[in-house]
């Protein structure tokens, strides 16, 4: 690997400094050698070249560095055009163009991140409309042809893959309304209590073996919020708290009233979820380390929005000492 040029004007922190420079440095050679060339009686055609030169000369040592990164980010761009985000450029100057250079890599990396993520965003949502997809038609299928005997669950296990299916879908939007900024909030009085009995009554009908726990505080709780998104995040943490407890487990959910706000709370009796894994399961896709689980990798992150939307934060909790 070839070693970088010096560049005696690296440390300039300002590109009109430099400049400035630049053209002191060339207006100073070129009256030096002038005045040299008269005393010594070189004939004014000859010196006049000599000082040109020797004047473009120093210029040219002094700029060593000043251009090449505009250079660099113009065959960067023309690269990243063409979907290769690894490429960087040299940032070594303290100037303007220096700190544009370090935005410009600050920008491929984030547009290498943006980048990855949309493909597995594409690989995630093709595996996950595959696998019921793929049931439904197998299903469907046997019915068609009477390859298998009517049988009374065939058809609202097909029910059940297409609503799986649908759900991914409604799921896709939210996030979509999330990116696009088109996620309206409209708020209004909720009674907590009716909030939570209704996403409960909800979470029942999935017949998983779970009972659920509602205690509220004070019991008339009131917030303002918006409805349909609330139940929503509700909804979408009883489902994740009900695929990890174990049969017969309790799902516990509570509303209490801290100040000017509130909590809500959802604790389930499972093994819990490992710190590395805490902040990854937020986003969308999401999954444990352990890849336990069976959900789109969809209902967490937007719990995550949800909350946000309504300017407050969601994260995990460790069980108090003593706590089933």
């Amino acid at each position: 690997m070839s070693q970088p040029r010096s560049q005696p004007l690296a440390r300039v922190t300002s590109l009109k400094v430099k400049l400035g420079l630049l053209v002191a440095a060339s207006v100073t050679v070129a009256a030096t050698i002038a005045s040299l060339g008269r005393s010594a009686g070189v004939p004014v055609l000859l010196s006049i070249p000599v000082t040109i030169l020797l004047a473009l000369a120093v210029t040219q040592l002094l700029a060593v560095g000043m251009t090449s990164p505009l250079r660099q980010m113009t065959e960067a761009a023309r690269r990243m055009a063409t979907g290769d985000y690894a490429v960087r450029v040299t940032d070594t100057s303290s100037d303007e163009v220096g700190e544009l250079a370090r935005a410009f890599n600050t920008m491929a990396r984030d547009l290498a991140t943006v980048d990855r993520q949309r493909r597995e965003l594409v690989a995630n949502v093709s595996h996950e409309l595959r696998t019921p997809l793929a049931g439904l038609i197998a299903v469907l299928e046997n019915a068609v042809d009477g390859v298998a005997p009517r049988d009374p669950d065939a058809l609202p296990a097909a029910l059940a893959q297409a609503e799986r299916m649908a759900g991914l879908v409604e799921d896709l939007l939210d996030l979509a309304k999330v990116d696009a900024g088109k996620a309206p909030l409209n708020p209004e009085p909720v009674r907590i209590r009716e909030l939570l009995e209704d996403a409960v009554a909800e979470a029942r009908v999935l017949g998983r073996q779970v009972e659920y726990d509602i205690q509220v505080q004070p019991g008339d709780l009131v917030v303002r919020a918006d409805p349909a998104r609330l139940r929503q995040l509700v909804a979408n943490l009883l489902d994740n708290a009900s695929r990890h407890s174990p049969a017969a487990g309790t799902v516990h959910v509570s509303a209490a009233r801290f100040g000017d706000r509130y909590r809500i709370e959802v604790h389930d009796q499972g093994a819990g979820v490992a710190a590395d894994d805490r902040e990854r399961v937020f986003e969308p896709f999401g999954t444990l380390s352990t890849a336990e689980g069976g959900g789109t990798g969809l209902g967490l992150a937007i719990a995550r929005w949800v909350t946000e939307l309504h300017g407050g934060a969601i994260r995990f909790v460790d069980p108090e000492p003593g706590d089933d």
